[in-house]
């Protein structure tokens, strides 16, 4: 029966001893057909993780928001002629918020087995370091983007966090972090929590958890750095 493996990617530029177990380049060394979120970052992930390989002897299949069923139907093919398969996304785990559910969820009902390799994950690894309630959580993505609908959303959050005890976990897209400190910290209550996780598995690794009050006129420059923020009572 042919695999498709789940490949964690790097979250950054770092040691891949530090984040990825041997096995993983073992796998990786041994498949010729891989389902990716981005071409060239695949390809210097794969070089990373092995010089050896040959590049142009593999097949690369574009994933991504605007890939259909029918294209990932054919995309799963060299399975069906034994092939195993991987998918690479562009940072941290496949199908985590992050392209992959799709090819997943085809290759279940199609029978094949599905086997997720051990890497970081930046949101699971911020949730560990936050000291913020791991037993229920929520990831909600991206928030709103007007800033009236995010600051609903904002408020929502934090009603979650006190009704339902769950810490809550979201992202913006990097250059627009400071702007989402800024609504947080003028939206939510001053004893409420915030985690701020950013460059998690890099030298500029930084994971801080202050009251909304304590951040204000304390927060980093978070500019253009992956971010996550985690909400908690």
């Amino acid at each position: 029966m042919s695999t498709l493996y789940l490949i964690p990617c790097s979250l950054g530029e770092t040691n891949f001893d530090r984040i990825l177990p041997a096995n993983n380049t073992q796998i990786i060394t041994d498949l010729k057909h891989f389902i990716v979120e981005d071409i060239r970052s695949a390809r210097r992930f794969l070089k990373k993780a092995n010089p050896q390989i040959v590049i142009d002897d593999l097949t690369f299949y574009v994933l991504n928001q605007h890939t259909t069923a029918a294209e990932i139907s054919t995309f799963i093919k060299p399975m069906h002629a034994g092939n195993d398969m991987g998918v690479i996304s562009e940072a941290g785990c496949p199908a985590i918020a992050d392209p992959g559910a799709d090819v997943v969820a085809m290759a279940q009902g199609q029978g094949f087995k599905v086997v997720p390799l051990v890497g970081p994950s930046s949101i699971l690894l911020a949730l560990m370091a936050s000291g913020f309630n791991g037993q229920s959580f929520a990831f909600v993505g991206y928030l709103p983007v007007q800033p009236a609908d995010r600051v609903k959303a904002l408020k929502k959050l934090e009603s979650r966090i006190y009704s339902e005890n769950q810490s809550q976990l979201f992202i913006e897209t990097p250059y627009r972090n400071m702007k989402m400190v800024e609504e947080i910290l003028n939206t939510c209550q001053p004893a409420t929590k915030l985690c701020i996780a950013a460059d998690i598995t890099l030298e500029t690794e930084f994971i801080v958890t202050k009251t909304v009050k304590a951040w204000k006129g304390n927060v980093p420059d978070l500019s253009k750095r992956p971010t996550i923020f985690i909400l908690y009572k």
